[in-house]
């Protein structure tokens, strides 16, 4: 059975208090990583007893802003090391895209597969050389987090981060929608509208 959610600092304190009424949830609280939560993130993923796939799991997850369905269907041919791209397919009718790879992302790419046992065509497998699967990778993260003493954290967190961050990087509300394969931009425009790069001199 997995582990009691872990005590530790909630990413979701206090954003939206006293919000009511028909605000959606993601204007409620903070559903997404800092920069800094997400390196702690990752180093703490390293700890475990596979901590080279784990570590590269959640990497990917927040670089591609990955469901946990399309991170555990990721397959090895789509991965083209040489021009250091990656083929997302995108589930639940999204736009799939192929996405660079950027260099630390590649290294660690490349030790994973140094390791990785099994000849089955998914990237990430288990112990035992089976895919992972959806409950596995919560586990997963809900162990790295409590390492990591982060609360409130699950697999679309990471997701959610990569939008955050590339709102916050000032990118337009139509490149995020595409590299995250959403069809209709209501979904992407949540990122752009509470992303605090917005808001940034307002007050020189």
């Amino acid at each position: 059975m997995p582990a009691a959610a872990p005590k530790g600092r909630s990413i979701k304190s206090g954003w939206g208090q006293g919000t009511t009424g028909a605000t959606d949830g993601h204007e409620r609280a903070k559903d997404f990583l800092t920069a800094a939560e997400l390196a702690v993130l990752l180093e703490a993923a390293k700890g475990g007893r596979h901590g080279t796939r784990d570590h590269l799991l959640l990497l990917m997850m927040f670089r591609h802003g990955l469901r946990v369905s399309e991170a555990v269907s990721l397959r090895l041919d789509e991965l083209d090391l040489d021009r250091s791209t990656l083929w997302v397919h995108r589930l639940k009718g999204g736009l799939s895209v192929q996405q660079p790879v950027a260099g630390d992302e590649l290294r660690a790419i490349r030790r994973y597969l140094a390791v990785r046992q099994g000849d089955l065509p998914w990237l990430f497998l288990s112990e035992r050389g089976h895919p992972l699967t959806r409950q596995a990778v919560s586990y997963l993260v809900e162990v790295a987090s409590g390492r990591a003493g982060l609360a409130g954290v699950h697999p679309h967190t990471l997701r959610h981060s990569c939008g955050y961050y590339l709102a916050n990087k000032g990118h337009d509300l139509r490149l995020i929608q595409d590299y995250l394969g959403h069809r209709d931009p209501k979904h992407t425009v949540h990122y752009t509208r509470t992303a605090g790069r917005r808001f940034e001199g307002l007050w020189r």
